[in-house]
C-alpha cells in the first residue's frame, strides 16, 4: 500500500499503488518517495470531526520529555507540537547509525545549531559509537532487520539517560517521518518504557512533516538525502541511478 499525506502533511488512509499512480498522473497529488512509495495530495483533507474529552490542562504540562533528535530538519515541528503539549523538552543526541564520521558531524552541528536558535537544552553523550551500530547489526543487514535493531538501540540509550536523570518521559522525532517504521518505533517505545520504569510519549507527529519541510528550509537546515546508515546510503544511491 502507498503512504497518503494531504498537503499539511497529515496522514491519511492509505491507497493502492494504482490509484496512488491515477492521482499522480491527474496532477491531484505529487511524488514524496519512490520507495517506500509516499504521496501528496494538492488539498488539505477536512477530516470527520472526532469528540476530544475536555481536559483543564495540556497532557504534558509540569513534567519533563528527553526527546531522542535523529536530525535538525525531523526536530523542527517535534519541538513545537511537545512544547505545545505542555512538556519540557530536552534534546537528546545519539545516532551511532550515522556513516561516516563527516555525515554524523554535519548533522550533529545542524541540531546544535538549531538549539541554540530556539532555545532547546541539549544533552550530548561523549564520542562516536558507529562500532556499537555496526556489532549490533552485523549479520542482520537487511532493511526491516537493521531498522528494528537500530530503533532498539537508540531508544534504549535515551530511555536508559531518561531514567538516570530524572525525565517523566521519551520520546524521538523518527515518529515524524513517513520513511521510519512508525509502529514498530511506538512498540519498542513502549517496551522500554515498561523496563526502564519512564513513560514512552507515542504522539503521530507525521501530521506535521509538512510543517517540517516548510521550518527546515526557512531556518536553512541541512537535509539530508538517506537515513544514516552506510546500507540506506548505498540504497538511496541505487534508487537514484534506477531512475
Amino acid at each position: 500500500m502507498v503512504t497518503v499525506l494531504d498537503a499539511s502533511g497529515q496522514q491519511l488512509a492509505p491507497c493502492s499503488p494504482e490509484k496512488a499512480h491515477r492521482l499522480l498522473a491527474g496532477g491531484r497529488a505529487r511524488l514524496v518517495s519512490q520507495d517506500p512509495m509516499v504521496i501528496e495530495l494538492a488539498l488539505v483533507a477536512a477530516l470527520r470531526s472526532r469528540r476530544v474529552r475536555a481536559e483543564s490542562s495540556p497532557p504534558g504540562e509540569g513534567r519533563s520529555l528527553l526527546l531522542h533528535v535523529c536530525c535538525g530538519p525531523c526536530a523542527t515541528y517535534s519541538i513545537n507540537r511537545l512544547r505545545q503539549m505542555g512538556f519540557a523538552v530536552t534534546g537528546f543526541w545519539y545516532n551511532p547509525n550515522v556513516h561516516p564520521f563527516d555525515e554524523h558531524e554535519r548533522r550533529r552541528e545542524c541540531i546544535s545549531s538549531y538549539a541554540r536558535e530556539v532555545g532547546l537544552p541539549m544533552v550530548w553523550p561523549e564520542g562516536y559509537e558507529a562500532q556499537a551500530y555496526f556489532e549490533a547489526v552485523a549479520g542482520h543487514e537487511a532493511r526491516a532487520e537493521r531498522c528494528a535493531i537500530c530503533y532498539r538501540l537508540r531508544l534504549g540509550r535515551t530511555a536508559q539517560v531518561a531514567k538516570q536523570r530524572g525525565f517523566d518521559a521519551f520520546s524521538t522525532t523518527l515518529l515524524i517521518s513517513p520513511y521510519q517504521k512508525q509502529t514498530l518505533i511506538r512498540g519498542i517505545g513502549e517496551e522500554l518504557a515498561t523496563q526502564q520504569g519512564v513513560e514512552f510519549c507515542f504522539e503521530n507527529l507525521r501530521r506535521g512533516w509538512g510543517e517540517r519541510g516548510r521550518l527546515a528550509r526557512e531556518h536553512g537546515l541541512y537535509q539530508q538525502q538517506y537515513c544514516g546508515c552506510t546500507y540506506s546510503e548505498q540504497e538511496a544511491t541505487e534508487r537514484s541511478r534506477a531512475r
